[in-house]
């Protein structure tokens, strides 16, 4: 891999999360706290994802959803009913995924690269396409940008899992692959200003 990805993307990563975490670890806690009091309980959800080289590793988020169970599937929980008031707000505006920045400064995950994705999907990944996991996942990235809207999608679709498993994903791992091929500061700064606006 490239020298930035190995090297200074590390470097990139510690300094912008730890800033992050920094300026709004107040926002952080109060979505927390409301998320906790409309759940009446923990408002950090937790659930096990797929990481670097395969590890599967714990992802904390914003709890969005009432009786959140950690086996239940990214498309039913996309497409399920019981989304808090609150957690309509936090998933239009990401709000809910502000806890992975602690991630990012542990090294689990980077600001830009692959979202991490739940057991069967990236860790099925066989042949070239299989590079992808050399990344850490990421918060976010061209196939999160380009997808930014795949709870709409899905939503929308007669078979969101049929929608998902044979359009979404494969198109994923083809922009993700691109992505490891191509990965530089100045692509990542791209991701980062496009994601803002």
């Amino acid at each position: 891999m490239r020298l930035y990805s190995r090297y200074f993307k590390r470097l990139f990563d510690i300094v912008f999360s730890l800033t992050i975490l920094t300026l709004f670890g107040w926002l952080i806690l109060l979505c927390w706290l409301i998320a906790a009091v409309e759940t009446r309980s923990n408002g950090f959800f937790k659930q096990s994802r797929i990481g670097q080289y395969g590890k599967p590793f714990n992802m904390l988020k914003i709890k969005t959803m009432h009786n959140t169970f950690t086996n239940r599937s990214s498309i039913t929980a996309v497409c399920a009913s019981d989304v808090t008031r609150s957690g309509i707000i936090f998933r239009r505006y990401k709000l809910d995924e502000l806890p992975q920045f602690w991630h990012v400064l542990t090294g689990k995950m980077s600001i830009v690269g692959p979202r991490p994705d739940v057991v069967g999907y990236a860790d099925k990944l066989t042949g070239d396409a299989a590079n992808i996991l050399k990344l850490k996942p990421g918060i976010t990235g061209p196939a999160s940008i380009k997808y930014r809207n795949e709870d709409m999608l899905l939503v929308q679709s007669i078979n969101p899992q049929h929608l998902n498993d044979n359009i979404i994903w494969p198109d994923k791992v083809s922009i993700n692959l691109e992505y490891y091929r191509n990965c530089s500061f100045k692509n990542d700064l791209y991701y980062m200003v496009r994601t803002v606006f």
